[in-house]
Parts: C-alpha cells; sequence; structure tokens
C-alpha cells in the first residue's frame, strides 16, 4: 500500500481503472434477464452445447460436439465463455445454463475493458509520458460506447484488447526486432483474428513494424546506392525471418484455439462469405436494410461524435490525430531533408506513433467503407482516440494554459472544469441502467392492463413482447419486412382486422422501412411505400389504433435533469439495452 503513496501514478491508475470497472460492472443485468441482445444470445445458445469429444477421430470430425457450427463470430470467444461458465458452475450451477451464462459473458467482457484501460495507459506512456498515460486511460475509462460495449458479451471488447495488445507488442518489436517479440507479435494477431476475422488489417501495421527502418532510408536516399544498399541483405534477412515467425506463430494460435475453421473448412467459408457479403450489400438481411443509403465515413464519425465519446471527447480525439499525423510528417520530411543519413538518429518514438497511424487509417477506411455501419465495427479504434487525445493534451493544451495562467489554484480548477465536462456525457448516458429495460416495463405494463384473451399484434424480426406472461394473449407476428405485395397487405389487413392491439418493441423496423420509398432507385421488391404509409398511419391515430402506453429511457444531464433524445443515433446503440416501446389500442373499426 505505501508503494501506491510513493508513487501516486499509480494510485492514479487505479483510481481510473476502478472507476472504469464501475461504469462497467453498474446494470450488467441490464436486462433482467431477458437476454435482449440477439448477437449474445446467438452466442450463448452455440456456446452452451459445446463439449469435448471422446475421441480423436471424434474431434476431427465436422460433427464434433466441440465444433460450435458457428463462425459468424470467431470460435473463442465461445470456448472462452464455456471454460469460465464450467468453472464458475461448482459454486453456482445456473452459471452453465442458459438462464445466467450470459451474465457469465458480459463479466468477461467488462474485464476484458479494464484490461483495454490498462494497455491503453501503457501503450500511451511508451510513446510519450506517464501523465499522458494516465489521461489517455482516463479518457478511455469513461468513454460512452465501450462501456455500452462492455455490458455486451458480442466479442468487440475481446477483439479491441487483443488488437490493443497486438499493435503494444508490435512497438516492443519495433524497438527489439528478437524471436520473442516476434512470437507475441503472432499469438496476439492469432488471438484477434480466433475473435474475429475483421483484425486482418493488423497485418498492415505488423508490416509497417517490420519494414519501417528500410522503407525511411530509402525513401530518404534512393539514389544513393552507398547508403542503402548495405542494408538490403541484413533488411531481407530479418524481413524473412520475423515475417515467418510471426506467420507461424499467427497460424499455430488461430489452429489451436479454432481448429473447425479448418476441420469444417467448408461451412467456416460459407458462413464467412455470407458475412462478407453483408458488408457489400445493405440489402443482404432484414436487419441491415438500416444501413441502405449510408454515407461512408461520414456515418460512423457521426456516431463517435455524437454518441459513442460525446462531442467533447470526440474534438479532441480528431484534433489528435491531425496534430499527430502533420507532427509525423513535419518529423519524417525534416529528417528526409537533412544531411545524417543514419536512421538510428530518427526519433523511434514517431515511428512507432507512425505504425499506429497506418493501423488506424487503414482499419478507418477499410471498414468504414462497409455499406453497413454498426457503431461496434468502430470500437478497436477507440483505444487509440483516446490515446491521441492525450498526446493532444499534453503536447499543446497543457503548455498553452500554463503559458496564459500562473495561479496554480486557478490552473487546477480549469482541469478539473474540463474533465468533469468530459464526463457529463458518461454520468448521462449512465441513466439507462438505474432503471429497468423498457421492454421489461412494458411487459409489465401489458400484463397488469391489457385484459387476458386480447390478440396482440408483434413485428416480426423483432423482440416480441410483452416477455413474459404472453400465454395469457392470442399473440400474432406482423410480416413487415416482406415486399409490399398485394399479398402481403392482404393478410396483413385480415390481421388487423383481429387486432386489439399493435406493439412496436423498437425502432428497428420503422426507421429503415420509412426511409426506402422510393421505388425508382430500389431494387426489385425492396420498396416500401405502402409500409411507410402504414407506419404514417400508425403514429397519427389514422389506422383506426391510438397509442395508450410509450416506454423510453433516455440518458439524462445529471441534476439538470435534462432527457437527451438519442433516436437518432444508429440503430444498435438504442435497441438493446434502452429501445423506445410503443403500444397502440384499437379505437374503431379496422
Amino acid at each position: 500500500m505505501m508503494t501506491l503513496f510513493k508513487k501516486p501514478h499509480l494510485l492514479y491508475l487505479l483510481t481510473i481503472i476502478v472507476i472504469g470497472g464501475l461504469l462497467r460492472f453498474y446494470g450488467i443485468n441490464w436486462d433482467q434477464a431477458h437476454h435482449l441482445h440477439p448477437d449474445e444470445r446467438a452466442i450463448v445458445m452455440f456456446a452452451t452445447p459445446i463439449e469435448f469429444p471422446k475421441s480423436f477421430d471424434e474431434f476431427l470430425s465436422p460433427s464434433s460436439p466441440l465444433n460450435p457450427h458457428f463462425f459468424a463470430y470467431g470460435n473463442f470467444p465461445l470456448y472462452l465463455l464455456k471454460a469460465v461458465a464450467s468453472f464458475l458452475a461448482n459454486f453456482d450451477p445456473l452459471y452453465i445454463s442458459y438462464e445466467k451464462i450470459n451474465l457469465v459473458g458480459r463479466a468477461i467482457s467488462a474485464i476484458a475493458d479494464i484490461g483495454t484501460i490498462f494497455v491503453v495507459f501503457i501503450l500511451t506512456k511508451k510513446l510519450m509520458n506517464q501523465t499522458a498515460g494516465l489521461i489517455a486511460s482516463f479518457f478511455y475509462a469513461i468513454s460512452v460506447f465501450p462501456i455500452q460495449a462492455a455490458h455486451f458479451y458480442a466479442v468487440d471488447t475481446l477483439l479491441t484488447f487483443f488488437i490493443l495488445l497486438t499493435l503494444y507488442q508490435l512497438l516492443r518489436f519495433y524497438e527489439k526486432p528478437s524471436f520473442p517479440n516476434a512470437i507475441l507479435v503472432g499469438v496476439f494477431f492469432g488471438l484477434s483474428l480466433v475473435t474475429k476475422i475483421s483484425a486482418i488489417p493488423l497485418i498492415i501495421a505488423i508490416l509497417v513494424a517490420i519494414t519501417v527502418d528500410f522503407i525511411l532510408i530509402f525513401i530518404k536516399q534512393p539514389h544513393k546506392p552507398h547508403i542503402w544498399f548495405p542494408h538490403i541483405p541484413r533488411f531481407l534477412k530479418r524481413l524473412i525471418f520475423d515475417g515467418i515467425t510471426i506467420a507461424v506463430a499467427t497460424i499455430i494460435t488461430f489452429v489451436i484455439l479454432q481448429p473447425y475453421a479448418i476441420i469444417d473448412f467448408q461451412e467456416f467459408w460459407r458462413q464467412s462469405m455470407q458475412q462478407r457479403q453483408m458488408t457489400y450489400d445493405a440489402f443482404t438481411f432484414p436487419y441491415t436494410l438500416q444501413y441502405v443509403g449510408k454515407i461512408p465515413y461520414f456515418h460512423e464519425l457521426k456516431n463517435v461524435f455524437l454518441w459513442g465519446q460525446g462531442p467533447l471527447l470526440a474534438t479532441l480525439s480528431l484534433l489528435g490525430i491531425v496534430y499527430i499525423s502533420f507532427s509525423s510528417i513535419r518529423k519524417h520530411l525534416g529528417w528526409w531533408r537533412s544531411n545524417d543519413f543514419d536512421s538510428s538518429e530518427v526519433d523511434r518514438k514517431w515511428n512507432q506513433k507512425l505504425i499506429l497511424l497506418v493501423f488506424l487509417f487503414t482499419y478507418f477506411f477499410i471498414v468504414g467503407k462497409f455499406a453497413v455501419g454498426w457503431m461496434r465495427y468502430m470500437l478497436p479504434l477507440y483505444p487509440l482516440f483516446c490515446l491521441f487525445a492525450a498526446i493532444f493534451a499534453v503536447n499543446l493544451i497543457n503548455p498553452k494554459l500554463k503559458s496564459f495562467i500562473k495561479n496554480k489554484s486557478i490552473l487546477n480548477t480549469l482541469y478539473l472544469i474540463l474533465y468533469t465536462s468530459v464526463m457529463l456525457w458518461t454520468l448521462s448516458f449512465m441513466n439507462i441502467y438505474t432503471k429497468p429495460n423498457t421492454r421489461v416495463l412494458a411487459s409489465n405494463w401489458i400484463n397488469q392492463n391489457l385484459p387476458n384473451g386480447k390478440t396482440l399484434a408483434i413485428e416480426h424480426w423483432d423482440d416480441g413482447l410483452p416477455l413474459f406472461g404472453g400465454e395469457k394473449y392470442n399473440i400474432i407476428s406482423l410480416p413487415l419486412y416482406d415486399p409490399d405485395t398485394q399479398e402481403k397487405w392482404g393478410g396483413i389487413s385480415q390481421k388487423l382486422e383481429t387486432t386489439d392491439y399493435i406493439i412496436v418493441a423498437s425502432n428497428r423496423l420503422y426507421v429503415p422501412l420509412q426511409k426506402l420509398t422510393n421505388c425508382n432507385n430500389l431494387p426489385s421488391g425492396r420498396c416500401y411505400a405502402q409500409t411507410a404509409d402504414y407506419y404514417e398511419r400508425l403514429f397519427n391515430s389514422e389506422l383506426g389504433f391510438k397509442k395508450v402506453a410509450e416506454f423510453a429511457i433516455y440518458p439524462t444531464i445529471p441534476l439538470l435533469n435534462i432527457p437527451i433524445n438519442d433516436q437518432g443515433a444508429d440503430e444498435s446503440f438504442t435497441v438493446y439495452d434502452h429501445p423506445k416501446v410503443m403500444i397502440f389500442k384499437r379505437e374503431i373499426s379496422y
């Protein structure tokens, strides 16, 4: 304990980690055990039946009980969940059952993200200093979207943790390109890939880490063989040896932790290509229609700025990225124009920043161009956003403030105001976990207010309500995602004639379908003009149904109690832990 007081930065770091942990664990059972996250639900359903095979031959069979037959994500998160749940079942058997295994996954997710907070610190400290490391870890600890993602077991927090570990190890490898460091790069990269195949852009950062010195020498003096020629044999030997070491370590890690990608290659390839198709065509699945017309890159930046980090922290992050990018260019151009040809004189920290910048821009420009744009796709960049924001704060904001404000008390007060302002969006967002999930609230209301035997119409491709007590009602489904045809609306009209209540459990259908109305510019069967008209009439009480209940929980500015309507955010930001639920009652005959 005395060490903490002798080294105050350790006490600060521990405080930041505790704050980050509290934010991630608070409200971890946000859906009151109803499994309301569909990706988490799928992982749980495929992980629960996993068992060890009885023989080696069975292990090598695609029908092995160890094969989850699910490759939308990597298999490692499923194995990890099953292993941890099996261990905890020694204390409570429910942890291995469907009832509580999702809470195990959420705890894993939260712990992984706490690990990311620590890696952000050591990574930023390596590039800058302890102060920058503490600020960067604080920024990440309070970033809203990482906090929300840590409440779900949907592999993204694990992926972010392993990607950041890979980047950190790459910087260590750049400093000392040794055999052990190369192996660790491969192991961490392999762990990233078995978590989610979207970690592939790390390859670019790895190549940059291996070749950056030689590339800088060659670019600087391309016409002076006496400068760079002696480096070629050494460079090629290092490139080949280190490259092979990293590749072999990656492949071994991948095969050990995801063996059925090889054993059941046909199914692995089929599902991977299905996921790949989704990234190029927003019409692939009903739930991807929300991204039709998505503006690449702007959509991602908007959601980071408004919701993922909040305007203040996102502005610092953007300024940090611009500042480091231009500073790096100036640094290397200055070196390029100098008379010193020895690459060892280059500031290695700037080269390490270059490695991170290459990954950030490569990942952003690849993933940001996808036809679909769930906010979780950008999660691996949030640690780097916070890192560059902290470097910007330490290099520019801090010196400027100190030069203008000499009074230490005023300066500290200003810092306190700044950090409190950054936290304002965090505290506002946490309001959603102080109350029961809106779908739970709606289910309670339905059971308490709707008479038994009533007919409830719900929307397909969404979680049906009520979550419990549904056996008391006649529940029918409205196929609103189906193409607008005479048969579709004839069937829906018949159902509505006997419907007493219409339940809209979220904005999952009505937001995208009301946008797809320009039939001349849409593929056949993908125009929903009639569906949009249905929603307009429903919401305007012109369909014969009147809204009798609405359940919405918004981020709320503390003390002022001012709600922030986030219905304009990416659907995935609201649809799981705080969707707006509306219930409409028949008023007149249809």
